[in-house]
């Protein structure tokens, strides 16, 4: 595919940059780099900073890692939040779409992935072991298996709770309100609230 050059090699350069970011084409990105060349000097700056504040500063919570400013989390560290009640999700994403719900005052767990043997992802590869640990150290009561409902998201479900089924926890699962297939950060607000609020027992298949 032919990709043009343009006539400075520094905005060829800002063009590759922007290119790299996920769902950003060529077209897309030579909008950007033209955008911020026609802003004051000091927006750029802003935005060059934000970034590496960003790449240098966020950490991932130590409880239930979720990206931070701090080594715990503003919802694991807020004193009104259910702390018997983890919900177990994918990935970071996951968490801001739940919480946009507004419906949900537990606690999270960030797995960092599903279950994928065709993408070479296994168990080993994700955060059970420390989820594990929290179960057997934290009085919880109660885990939501909150993944996307993919063939690989049952399959970790399945998975993990295989792996809790010996603890003295109540294992759930949102309720089908979110169709199967579907990813968790392209349900809408309402349908996932709802999903949360009606969760029902795990029952493996």
């Amino acid at each position: 595919m032919f990709e043009p050059r343009y006539v400075s090699d520094l905005l060829q350069r800002a063009v590759d940059a922007f290119s790299r970011l996920p769902g950003i084409g060529p077209k897309s990105a030579l909008r950007m780099a033209l955008y911020l060349l026609r802003q004051e000097e000091g927006e750029a700056e802003n935005l060059a900073a934000s970034i590496l504040e960003l790449r240098n500063k966020v950490v991932y919570c130590s409880e239930c890692l979720m990206i931070s400013d701090a080594p715990l989390c503003p919802v694991c560290a807020h004193p009104e939040r259910e702390k018997n009640v983890i919900c177990i999700v994918e990935n970071v994403r996951d968490v801001m779409s739940i919480e946009k719900t507004g419906s949900y005052k537990g606690l999270y767990h960030v797995l960092g992935g599903i279950i994928s043997p065709i993408d070479g992802i296994g168990p080993a590869d994700l955060a059970i072991e420390p989820l594990m640990e929290r179960l057997q150290k934290r009085n919880v009561q109660e885990v939501i298996l909150a993944l996307s409902t993919t063939m690989e998201g049952e399959t970790t479900c399945f998975y993990l709770y295989k792996k809790m089924a010996s603890l003295p926890l109540k294992i759930t699962t949102i309720a089908r309100g979110v169709g199967f297939g579907d990813q968790l950060e392209y349900t809408d607000e309402l349908t996932l609230g709802r999903s949360i609020e009606n969760r029902q027992l795990f029952k493996p298949e």
